[in-house]
């Protein structure tokens, strides 16, 4: 892809124009501002600046290789080839930085995890799912805290909610919205038979409090005893919490001793909800393909299959296959995710390309 000049030429002036009134600006709401700017323009100046130095090396490297030096010529030669193989590769990084992308690209997110179809299979897929993401999590210094969680009669969990905490987790989790599909010999099956069932997946991006606002009149906040093992405190106090939108009508839960402690994770829950009901309303295509990907819960709306007779692993949107579900399920995600990210910087480079011509 050869880049237009006088885009290039434009990120630097911007660059240059941030860095210098950064050295005069006395706002403190400026500041912040053009310092949040500047991080996010630096990389991309960088790369360019990379680029520019190696295209103004080749007509150097040309001209030695016309030398009359044999040794000389043959060194400028090589370092030609050198060159030629790399200026496409930084070209790549310099479009990438300039594609459009998610600017929650590098938030944290709030994974919830829910039972589909398949009644008490379907819970413990559920819960073999969120372990699977906890593990992953691990893999990348991330942290997991669970906001609530509803277990399953016969394990895992009719529904799990947690916020994961890192540099880039909406980034790398946001392609695991969609509906899970399982095939295998559930535990609870006597006659050893294949059974399918599903668990939907949404991951949505947190949002810090500036991002959102919510009106206290427009919450409906009710407290109840929660639910648990007799003789637990959890059981003598009314310190869960249930949080209801009254204009969206969304409803989160908290049960854990604390009431202080309730109230806030259902309102961190709560404007990570509110804000993906935003980022789907601004852009519609999104709000359709996230309607395609979670739907119903139903087993045919499937994203992704996981095999376990045949220790296998299917995303249906890129046609990726691999047999390697036991490390998967481990946490060994990265291979996945990677394709899935690569599929999305393909369309992100196609659409930059077309904005070009």
């Amino acid at each position: 892809m050869r880049l237009p000049q006088a885009r290039l030429d434009q990120v630097l002036d911007r660059f240059h124009q941030v860095e210098a009134r950064m050295g005069s600006a006395v706002d403190g709401a400026e500041i912040v501002r053009l310092s949040k700017e500047h991080a996010e323009l630096k990389p991309v100046a960088d790369a360019v600046q990379t680029l520019a130095r190696a295209h103004a090396e080749r007509p150097e490297l040309e001209e030695m290789a016309r030398a009359e030096d044999p040794e000389m010529s043959a060194l400028a030669r090589d370092e030609l080839q050198v060159l030629d193989e790399r200026l496409p590769r930084l070209e790549r990084e310099v479009a990438l930085l300039l594609a459009p992308k998610d600017k929650d690209e590098n938030a944290s997110a709030i994974l919830e995890v829910r039972a589909g179809t398949g009644g008490d299979e379907a819970a413990i897929f559920a819960g073999d799912l969120f372990r699977m993401y906890q593990r992953y999590a691990a893999t990348r210094g991330w942290k997991v805290e669970v906001e609530s969680a509803s277990e399953g009669e016969m394990g895992g969990y009719k529904e799990i909610i947690a916020s994961i905490t890192g540099d880039g987790v909406f980034g790398r989790l946001k392609f695991e919205s969609g509906v899970h599909r399982v095939q295998r010999v559930p535990a609870t099956e006597a006659q050893g038979r294949i059974h399918t069932s599903a668990a939907t997946v949404a991951v949505l991006p947190e949002v810090e409090d500036v991002e959102i606002e919510i009106n206290d009149s427009d919450l409906r906040i009710d407290t109840y005893r929660a639910s648990g093992a007799g003789g637990q405190h959890v059981n003598k106090t009314d310190s869960a919490v249930r949080i209801t939108h009254l204009p969206s009508g969304i409803v989160v839960t908290s049960s854990e001793k604390s009431q202080h402690q309730n109230r806030a994770k259902a309102m961190k829950v709560l404007k990570a909800r509110l804000y993906d009901q935003q980022r789907t309303a601004l852009d519609s295509e999104r709000a359709e393909a996230r309607k395609s990907q979670v739907g119903s819960g139903d087993r045919s709306e499937r994203i992704r299959t996981y095999n376990f007779p045949q220790g296998r692993v299917t995303d249906h949107r890129i046609n990726l296959t691999r047999y390697n579900l036991p490390q998967v399920m481990e946490g060994e995600m990265d291979e996945v995710l990677d394709a899935l990210i690569a599929e999305d910087q393909a369309e992100r480079l196609a659409s930059l390309e077309d904005s070009f011509n």
